[in-house]
């Protein structure tokens, strides 16, 4: 049997399948088979209880979307994982399969990432954007006085493998962290970001919103209690102002803003007599 040959068989072999993929890494597979296949060497675990609704495809450009229920499972989903954010923007593929025989070719039913996702009473819906959901995005920037692009990115160009490092916590009180290393120099983790490697956050990213000496204060408190000793790596950030770009990145000719643009209150001064 070759193609998709399977789906017109008499009696219908056919089983779900999604995978999902964290942008930490973490790959799952899950089926609504009851035993677990292996596909292209990843194991979709018998989930039974894992359901999407209607699937709508179409050749327009309206936004495709589809939900995604399941249950809440302790070696697998986890409402603590969710809670925390370590599935928001996972990338996820439903695709139908003959579990009679799982090399066969799948039958790609939808892709795309994970949007909102909530939690009721042990169970999850997670909402699936599609590629078209994209098409929501301003394709046009629009003028600004600080800079458009991120620290680091294709139109900044700045090489962040000398901007980052690693740190051990020595303390931690709600969002304000001390490390065992002091920054580079003032501010230096200000508007950047911390990523922790290891303990209960581990995969976890954060902002941070400014950074003196050996201190740093996260936006948001870390999702997990943090442990004396907990390895961070820690990202140098920008302000994306015009005087921080030249002055401590030497990179005015790849700043992306107008920072002597007139703005609209141009329009509301008034001349002064002499």
């Amino acid at each position: 049997m070759s193609g998709l040959d399977w789906l017109g068989q008499e009696l219908t072999t056919m089983a779900l399948c999604w995978r999902l993929d964290r942008a930490d890494g973490v790959t799952m597979g899950f089926t609504t088979h009851d035993r677990t296949l292996t596909i292209g060497g990843v194991p979709y675990g018998a989930s039974p209880g894992m359901l999407p609704s209607a699937v709508r495809q179409s050749d327009g450009f309206d936004v495709d979307t589809l939900d995604v229920d399941g249950a809440l499972t302790a070696d697998a989903i986890t409402a603590d994982d969710l809670a925390v954010g370590r599935w928001d923007g996972a990338a996820l593929s439903l695709f139908a399969v003959d579990w009679s025989d799982p090399a066969a070719d799948p039958l790609p039913i939808a892709r795309g990432e994970i949007g909102d996702v909530s939690i009721q009473d042990g169970a999850f819906t997670a909402e699936l954007r599609g590629p078209t959901a994209l098409l929501e995005r301003p394709v046009v920037e629009q003028t600004s006085p600080d800079c458009r692009a991120s620290l680091g990115d294709a139109r900044c160009r700045i090489d962040l493998a000398f901007r980052q490092r690693t740190a051990r916590v020595v303390a931690a009180a709600g969002s304000l962290l001390t490390l065992d290393n002091a920054e580079p120099s003032a501010g230096a983790y200000a508007y950047g970001r911390l990523r922790w490697l290891d303990g209960g956050n581990a995969g976890l990213s954060a902002l941070v919103a400014a950074s003196d000496g050996v201190t740093l204060t996260l936006r948001d408190p870390p999702a997990c209690p943090v442990e004396a000793g907990a390895l961070v790596e820690l990202t140098e950030g920008c302000d994306r102002l015009f005087d921080t770009c030249r002055n401590r990145f030497f990179n005015a000719d790849n700043f992306r803003g107008e920072p002597y643009l007139p703005g609209n209150d141009l329009l509301t001064r008034y001349g002064t007599g002499g």
